[in-house]
């Protein structure tokens, strides 16, 4: 879809669809077609693994019969009319589902604006090897890394055609480009492992494989000699690689959908304190060149930036349009499509920087851990109860003292959110981005 053509054969389709639904006895229908291409080189000592290249273009019909709906996907080169027969057949054989059912017209956006977000700057497979090759070669050299794990390199496209039977019909595209290294320090018992990667829109705006190398080599090296901490209260200060992790569990928590079925533990919390004052979480759909930007959501509304929480206070949910009539409100151009459903999901959401810097955060600490990795799937959305894996760096008097592996850290996210101090170093190259973050009160089971 990175021309004109690609994307006029793709509108056809999705129109056909639509005309074929309303044909085959739907009150309403809407389709989407979703195109990607991608090419990634994988190599690790100094040698090709992997060479991948992938194309793909689906298409999915969603069709209305009352309050009744069904949904079916297929390849692009699928028949219309027999889909659409097939979807209004399984549609009038459903249970009522009353909040399902288009966007309201007046909330359709009237253009789909240019954000930026494809770069048609060509990488063969031979550039991406190289820069592969140049991230493994400069974390190799890095004194202390003893073996590759891997390095990678990938470019690629991927853009959604979306029509609706009530007069919807938009389309965007965007590039995507990523380099990693992942290697080893240390030998035997003692090997560590770590990484560093980047990921933008634009070629132009990636790291350079030697910086990518660099720092992977330089962060397995530093976790060399990791040991077990004391079990006990702690202060815990979680690196930005980590903190997005937090950011994704607030963007869990005020999701429309989770509201509606009663499992999250925010859900009666709107416009209540949920986080400290010094917390300010935005979401941004329309920012240019964002990993996470769209000029329309799934069901063809323009979302607008939003301060989901305003000096800690619970401004929005996240919201579909179903999500949204289910809980009595109007949706927030928040639509994801996911096959041929529409669920609600952030889009460029980012907790807000503070005013002190990282190193202010840790100086600040007589004892404390700065964690680097967490691990687990302990994290409860029901109740908000946290407990995760977690390594990093024990905190001495401000200062990090030595590497910290094999530990837990546990509290409940409501108490976490509150006791959230964010650093001034975000990065907003992420989907889900956040700084540094220092939360306080913690506990620790270690040694």
């Amino acid at each position: 879809m990175a021309d004109t053509s690609d994307a006029a054969k793709l509108t056809d389709r999705v129109a056909a669809l639509v005309e074929a639904a309303k044909k085959a006895g739907a009150d309403a229908a809407d389709a989407v077609a979703v195109r990607g291409r991608s090419t990634t080189v994988s190599v690790r000592l100094g040698k090709v693994e992997a060479t991948e290249s992938s194309e793909a273009e689906d298409v999915s019909l969603r069709v209305f019969v009352g309050q009744k709906v069904a949904s079916v996907s297929a390849t692009a080169a699928s028949d219309p009319a027999m889909l659409a027969e097939r979807a209004v057949a399984m549609a009038k054989v459903s249970p009522e589902d009353p909040y399902q059912g288009l966007a309201d017209p007046a909330l359709l956006a009237r253009q789909t604006r240019d954000l930026d977000l494809f770069d048609g700057t060509g990488v063969s497979a031979d550039q991406l090897k190289e820069a592969a090759l140049a991230a493994e070669a400069a974390a190799l050299a890095v004194k202390g890394v003893t073996n590759s794990a891997g390095s990678g390199a990938s470019a690629g496209l991927g853009g959604m055609v979306l029509a609706t039977s009530h007069g919807f019909l938009g389309h965007y595209v965007g590039s995507g480009f990523s380099r990693s290294a992942s290697v080893i320090a240390g030998e035997g018992t003692g090997m560590e492992r770590d990484y560093e990667f980047s990921s933008r829109r634009h070629f132009v705006d990636l790291d350079a494989p030697q910086d990518i190398g660099r720092k992977a080599g330089e962060r397995a090296v530093r976790r060399i000699g990791a040991r077990k901490a004391a079990t006990g209260p702690i202060d815990v200060v979680f690196d930005p690689r980590v903190a997005r992790g937090i950011a994704g569990h607030i963007a869990g928590a005020i999701n429309g959908a989770s509201v509606a079925r009663k499992t999250s533990f925010l859900r009666d919390m709107m416009g209540k304190q949920v986080a400290a004052s010094a917390i300010t979480v935005t979401d941004e759909p329309l920012r240019p060149r964002g990993q996470a930007t769209r000029p329309f959501d799934g069901e063809g509304i323009e979302g607008e930036k939003l301060l989901m929480v305003e000096k800690g206070v619970l401004n929005h949910w996240f919201l579909s349009t179903s999500a949204a009539r289910e809980l009595g409100l109007i949706t927030n151009g928040r639509g994801s499509r996911s096959g041929s459903s529409v669920s609600p999901s952030s889009t460029n959401l980012a907790i807000e920087p503070g005013d002190r810097s990282p190193e202010d955060l840790i100086k600040s600490l007589k004892t404390g851990f700065y964690v680097t990795e967490v691990f687990g799937q302990g994290v409860d959305m029901l109740t908000g109860e946290y407990s995760r894996g977690a390594s990093g760096f024990w905190i001495e008097n401000g200062e990090l003292a030595y590497p910290v592996a094999e530990v837990t850290i546990a509290s409940n996210l409501k108490t976490m959110f509150l006791n959230m101090v964010p650093a001034n170093d975000l990065d907003r190259n992420f989907g889900t981005a956040a700084p540094t973050l220092l939360i306080e009160g913690m506990t620790l089971a270690g040694a």
